[in-house]
């Protein structure tokens, strides 16, 4: 029942954080396109919570639009390192508690220092909601402001 725990684990972070959070049951979906064409949206409003790894065995969550992709250089400016890295799915679960396809910051089970794209700013989002065919709606800013998220330019186009 991991799923189930998972999702549930969504909702309670968000809960404890005062999180508006609306989620939707979909069809499982192949990709990134075929979910945003089941919800009804672009898929630069479905945005992708990746799980980046530091040579130190710590981790970061980065937020970026389903049409663009993380931006390396940027990224590792910003954090102030020469190496970072996408961690392997089982290393992933590890790090967050989720599957590769539900994972979010919202519910992990570490808190790793979370930043978004800037391009996010000012949208309603949908994002992971902790489980297989689940997906959350959030308005953009507030997510951020809970996660006490670092905002900036930290992807290019994909």
């Amino acid at each position: 029942m991991a799923h189930a725990n998972g999702a549930q684990r969504f909702l309670d972070d968000a809960a404890a954080r005062g999180l508006d959070v609306d989620v939707v049951e979909r069809p499982a979906a192949r990709s990134l396109e075929e979910a945003a064409s089941i919800l009804g949206i672009t898929p630069a409003d479905i945005v992708k919570s990746l799980v980046v790894k530091h040579r130190d065995g710590t981790f970061l969550f980065a937020l970026i639009p389903g049409d663009r992709q993380i931006s390396w250089p940027k990224l590792r400016a910003l954090v102030g390192v020469n190496k970072l890295s996408l961690p392997a799915a089982d290393v992933a679960l590890e790090a967050t508690g989720y599957e590769l396809g539900t994972i979010t910051p919202l519910g992990s089970t570490n808190a790793w220092p979370v930043y978004a794209d800037a391009s996010i700013a000012g949208r309603r989002i949908s994002m992971g909601a902790g489980a297989h065919g689940r997906s959350a709606f959030v308005d953009a800013d507030a997510l951020t402001a809970a996660l006490n998220a670092i905002v900036a330019d930290i992807s290019e186009p994909n």
